[in-house]
């Protein structure tokens, strides 16, 4: 990359910066973080990507949140970095790994000709267990557990594939308050780094589930829809919809 330069990219509307420390003429903290991602005063985007070296991959990477804090993993971040990687040059594979503080991703390029025109990614494994997601209190499978949020009772269900999210099911959708944040500084979630998650479980509908998403570090996040099309948060959703359904 060139002396400050940046490559902007999105996936289902959820953008990134792709930044190389090395290349820039100051460092890069969570302030400059935060001034860059602004959307009135900076660049604006979701989040910041940055390519670090390898330990246990072919390739290393970084997420930032606009805040400044990292994050463990990225669905849409991750296929935005491999989409870079291969246009610019810096790989021929389309199969490689890509090492991130939740773990290493494999990665596949799906070509249409020379122009990559799809890509999956390997999520990884998902846990409901306290102690690796993590969440207070003894050790366990945190699933339908019910939480008293500001006098409202809520059944949640906490899960993680290297990011941790806490799925709660609600009847409307549409009466969901997601700027409102008690539940994510819940005692039960105190250790939770990353993320909570807001969904509608449609009983007549076994595979489409609408659903909002809060970030913390980020806000409430733009790609929303159908499962299939979008990242973890609804790899995550739906684990823990199929245990509702089958009182796993």
């Amino acid at each position: 990359m060139d002396r400050n330069a940046f490559v902007k990219s999105h996936a289902l509307g959820n953008d990134y910066l792709i930044i190389d420390p090395q290349a820039l003429s100051f460092p890069l903290t969570e302030r400059t973080i935060r001034l860059i991602c602004d959307r009135h005063r900076g660049v604006g985007s979701d989040g910041i990507l940055t390519p670090v070296p390898p330990v246990k991959a072919d390739f290393g990477l970084r997420i930032f949140n606009p805040d400044g804090s990292e994050a463990e993993k990225s669905g849409n971040g991750l296929r935005i970095f491999a989409r870079y990687l291969y246009d610019h040059g810096l790989t021929r594979k389309t199969q490689f790994t890509v090492e991130t503080a939740g773990g290493v991703v494999a990665i596949r390029l799906h070509l249409r000709g020379t122009a990559v025109d799809r890509i999956t990614v390997e999520m990884g494994r998902a846990t409901f267990h306290s102690e690796r997601i993590p969440v207070t209190g003894p050790p366990r499978e945190v699933i339908d557990e019910a939480v008293d949020v500001d006098g409202q009772s809520l059944a949640i269900t906490a899960v993680s594939m290297g990011n941790p999210h806490c799925v709660v099911f609600v009847p409307d959708l549409h009466r969901v308050d997601l700027h409102h944040t008690a539940i994510l500084h819940h005692d039960l979630n105190r250790a939770m780094l990353d993320a909570a998650q807001r969904g509608e479980r449609r009983t007549h509908d076994p595979v489409l589930l609408r659903t909002q998403c809060q970030v913390l570090g980020r806000g409430a996040h733009r790609a929303l829809g159908a499962v299939t099309h979008t990242g973890l948060p609804h790899c995550l959703l739906i684990l823990s919809d199929l245990l509702a359904r089958t009182n796993l």
